[in-house]
């Protein structure tokens, strides 16, 4: 597995660029000859790498910082022979990506935005894969009082602006457009703040809008210069990286609004044409496939799992709307398999 530059990017090791060269130095050469003869190559390298045994995934940085793909793509790739390149961005920058026809396939959560994504007939047969949920995290000092067992999510939410109107707190948001600083802002909004007008505006120094990754808006918050940070997280990411950080879990519930579900979305090939439906396709099948939702309900980190599998259950597991429809289509490329209801 490899990441797109500039969006994340694991590079490639050397050992695999030999392995390119060598592979495909026919090619390569002849886009050489047409560079020294003034001849644009950028669309045929674009091109020549799409005509491979490749797709483009393009998926969320708390998935992609969870670790969680590094065990699903090897497997994938095994079994199928199709690499897979990931682009690593926030929910909102996948979704432009797949807009413009720039990946295969999205795997993001932001329900309302991928409903309107497939409306829009940018994706097609959008399927639940697994969830987990949001958490809220911050010092262990908790000068907001958020671990007070007797409130919910709402009041937490009241507890971090009254903190940051009186100095003693910071708030660190994703700000990147993403699923989590999607939920964010709805959880604002829930306590009664107009995230516009009141929330993410100059006055407030207290918030702080870093348009980073969750791995990276984690470490902003670890290293809040008054150690009086809190932020929303995945709790994938959390998981995965906290014990990097001397931040606790402030706030941990089970309630509905801070449920996180993530959908898999193959591009529609009737928008752009050249997308690789069929791998987007194979690889959606092998998450929804009883391997694959095994795989991600087996994938712990530090004995504690990360992603809770759910195709065609998130109807009886949470206010995720699953159709019969969904699993009647899928259902013809995995085998067969649904996670049984709960």
């Amino acid at each position: 597995m490899k990441t797109i530059p500039n969006q994340n990017i694991k590079m490639v090791s050397r050992e695999g660029a030999k392995g390119f060269i060598l592979d495909h130095k026919k090619a390569l050469a002849v886009i050489a000859i047409l560079a020294v003869a003034g001849i644009t190559t950028g669309f045929i390298v674009f091109e020549f790498t799409r005509s491979e045994q490749r797709m483009i995934l393009a998926t969320t940085t708390s998935t992609y910082d969870s670790g969680l793909l590094d065990v699903l793509l090897p497997e994938f790739t095994e079994s199928t022979g199709i690499q897979v390149d990931v682009v690593s961005v926030g929910t909102g920058q996948a979704l432009e990506n797949g807009r413009q026809g720039n990946c295969d396939m999205i795997l993001v959560h932001a329900r309302s935005r991928e409903d309107q994504f497939v409306a829009e007939k940018y994706g097609i047969h959008r399927t639940c894969v697994m969830y987990n949920d949001f958490v809220l995290v911050g010092p262990d000092s908790d000068p907001a009082g958020v671990l007070d067992p007797s409130i919910n999510i709402t009041d937490a939410f009241k507890r971090i602006y009254n903190g940051g109107d009186e100095g003693n707190t910071t708030f660190h948001s994703r700000g990147d457009d993403s699923g989590t600083h999607t939920k964010e802002k709805a959880l604002w909004a829930a306590a009664g703040y107009d995230y516009t007008a009141e929330i993410n505006i100059p006055e407030n120094t207290w918030y702080e809008a870093h348009g980073a990754g969750m791995g990276d808006t984690l470490v902003f918050t670890d290293q809040d210069p008054e150690g009086n940070g809190y932020t929303l997280a995945d709790r994938g990411t959390w998981l995965s990286t906290k014990a990097n950080l001397d931040l606790i879990l402030v706030y941990n519930s089970t309630e509905v609004e801070l449920l996180n579900p993530y959908g898999a979305i193959p591009i529609d090939p009737w928008t752009h044409s050249h997308v690789k439906y069929t791998f987007a396709l194979k690889l959606t099948a092998f998450l929804v496939s009883q391997k694959g939702q095994n795989m991600i309900g087996n994938y712990t980190v530090s004995g504690e799992v990360l992603f809770t599998p759910c195709f065609g259950i998130c109807n009886h597991t949470h206010d995720c709307p699953t159709t019969q429809e969904e699993i009647d289509f899928w259902t013809r490329y995995n085998g067969g398999f649904t996670q049984p209801a709960p």
